[in-house]
């Protein structure tokens, strides 16, 4: 790309009015890649640049549909497309990290991390082969390994890929791609399929696991030549490898595509593999060891179960004596096998014990469940997380409801389970017949077993009367739901920001609820903040992208004055002011040293 492929940044030191460039990331052929913040949305973005020369914008414009088209954990996503009258812009999403090929110089994987590295690409690739798109250029350099204490890969730079009902991008006779990642049949002038991204990660891994290229030789022509001919088996460079991983790798690289196999069962061979060897090379006494967290992941929600139905079945009268223990066990057993099914279990048990009561509460339970069950179907392990508001209430630590609501996945389903085990407990010492949780009062009856209590919208309104007599606990179940919900968002923030997320928690629940006492809500508030700060630095960044308080202050002072340099990077804030008259800045693009 040509030197005077720049674009001009406005006044206001910004691209396209909104993204503050930050630092280069990287450049090749096709355009550069910058970090930027979104002065609108207050996020961090990798902003690829592509200049509107020859193939380079058509390209750009099939990249941008494929990522936006992809929304996989391992395909890099992007939020769609810009463009100016020179260039074409791509925001992605940051993953702080190296492509696999700077990792693969640096030697930070391992045997076990490329497999699982290359078991990820396979997902990524499955995902997009069921919608149509074949990605054409699958090498380690378009592979990015997030920062993480585990193996995270993301697949991205979809420019090449072929993708079902759109026209190709390259002429008769051309082979787009990196030759020693093409497969055989490309070579010989076939048309790309699924089989072809197969054969590209078996390249990788080979190349992984042996520590050099199975095809790479002095002249392109040479390497074309080795590619028709197959990879020889991983086993002649390593013969210690298990005999699953050598036939999964050999497999992929099978010359006829008809014979490789798909990219979802390829992942799922390379993991059973690599198990298989680490079962057969752990001691014994290694294998007897259980992984403590693994091992409580498995067996909280199942005793949650139990719990639950054991008091339900208890303290509401229809079961027979010897059932509440049995229906405890019955429902944690099934929980632990089939998580849906011990769900719906769980919920049904209620229905009968209810329905002795009124009619009408059984009916609006049942309904209450099933949307319930509905929500929870993709969670149903955690789906009894609010259950844990009987056990946290009479401890007064209702104030943690939304650190363990953080174990249920998605904004919604959060929100829903802390502000349900806020209300769950409000219920349990309702039956109790103990002060109700925050309005230390004991709760009034709710008054359903007169005339009208067999219509569930009667039942409804009486239940809605009772939370207007005590609104520290609704409102109290709706400032920790809330909690709850944006505790993620608070996680990715600076110190500042997670400092004043847990002081507004605090103070929401203060004065909520007036009357409770103050101390648990200040130690869970306080809990809220450790957890969320450890939490905080447990996720990757990148060196000098957290801000505190003193950094903001000085960038503040500095009313944001930053210039790029002219061979690219970030100069760091001058104290000095700015002078009257400076030229417009300029941002370089892909090619500029």
């Amino acid at each position: 790309m040509s030197s005077s492929a720049v674009e001009p940044v406005s006044s206001n030191g910004l691209v396209l009015d909104r993204y503050r460039p930050l630092r280069p990331l990287g450049s090749g052929g096709s355009g550069s890649v910058w970090l930027v913040f979104d002065e609108l949305s207050g996020e961090k973005f990798a902003l690829k640049i592509i200049p509107r020369e020859g193939r380079a914008a058509p390209r750009a414009e099939r990249e941008a549909e494929a990522a936006t088209t992809l929304r996989h954990p391992h395909c890099l996503r992007a939020y769609g497309l810009e463009t100016d009258d020179k260039h074409l812009y791509i925001p992605y999403e940051y993953v702080p990290g190296d492509t696999l090929r700077q990792a693969l110089r640096t030697h930070q994987l391992g045997d076990e991390g490329a497999v699982e590295a290359a078991a990820q690409v396979l997902e990524g690739l499955a995902f997009a082969h069921a919608r149509g798109i074949v990605h054409r250029d699958v090498k380690p350099s378009n592979v990015l390994l997030a920062q993480d204490d585990r193996v995270s890969v993301r697949l991205f730079d979809f420019g090449l890929a072929l993708m079902a009902d759109a026209d190709t991008l390259t002429a008769v006779g051309d082979v787009p791609g990196t030759l020693a990642y093409i497969s055989p049949e490309r070579l010989h002038g076939e048309e790309a399929g699924p089989a072809a991204d197969v054969w590209a990660v078996g390249v990788l891994l080979w190349e992984a696991l042996a520590g050099h290229h199975p095809f790479w030789r002095t002249s392109p022509l040479e390497t074309g030549e080795e590619i028709k001919t197959g990879a020889p088996s991983i086993r002649e460079a390593r013969p210690d490898l298990p005999d699953g991983l050598i036939d999964s790798v050999d497999a992929a690289l099978s010359v006829d595509p008809e014979l490789r196999p798909a990219a979802s069962t390829l992942a799922i061979d390379l993991r059973d593999a690599w198990q298989e060897r680490v079962r057969r090379r752990a001691p014994a006494r290694t294998r007897a060891r259980l992984d403590r967290r693994k091992l409580a992941e498995r067996v909280a929600p199942p005793a949650l179960a139990g719990v639950a139905v054991a008091w339900i079945a208890s303290a509401l009268p229809f079961y027979p004596a010897y059932w509440p223990g049995l229906l405890a066990a019955l429902a944690a057993a099934v929980s632990l096998v089939r998580p849906r099914l011990g769900l719906a279990f769980a919920l049904a048990v209620p229905v009968f014990p209810l329905g002795n009561i009124s009619s009408g509460l059984a009916l609006l339970y049942a309904a209450l469940a099933l949307c319930w069950f509905v929500v929870s179907w993709r969670d149903a392990r955690w789906g009894l997380l609010f259950c844990s508001g009987m056990l946290l209430g009479p401890l007064a630590l209702l104030g943690l409801a939304p650190l363990v609501a953080l174990r249920a996945r998605g904004f919604a389903r959060r929100f829903l389970q802390a502000g349900a085990a806020v209300l769950f407990a409000g219920a349990v010492a309702a039956i109790r017949g103990v002060p109700v949780p925050f309005a230390e009062t004991t709760a009034p009856s709710l008054g359903i077993a007169g005339s009208g209590s067999e219509h569930p919208l009667a039942v409804a309104q009486a239940i809605w009367a009772w939370l207007l007599a005590v609104p520290a606990l609704g409102l109290e179940a709706l400032v920790l739901a809330a909690a709850a919900a944006l505790i993620p968002l608070a996680v990715r923030g600076s110190d500042l920001t997670i400092a004043m997320f847990a002081a507004a928690v605090l103070t929401a629940t203060l004065v909520a609820a007036p009357a409770s006492s103050a101390l648990p809500l200040v130690l869970t508030g306080w809990a809220i903040y450790v957890t969320v700060t450890v939490m905080s630095r447990r996720r990757p960044r990148e060196a000098g992208e957290r801000h505190t308080l003193g950094t903001v202050l000085k960038l503040t002072r500095t009313g944001f004055t930053d210039r790029l340099k002219a061979v690219g990077g970030q100069r760091r804030p001058r104290a000095k002011t700015r002078p009257k008259a400076r030229p417009r800045q300029r941002v370089p693009a892909a090619g500029a040293r």
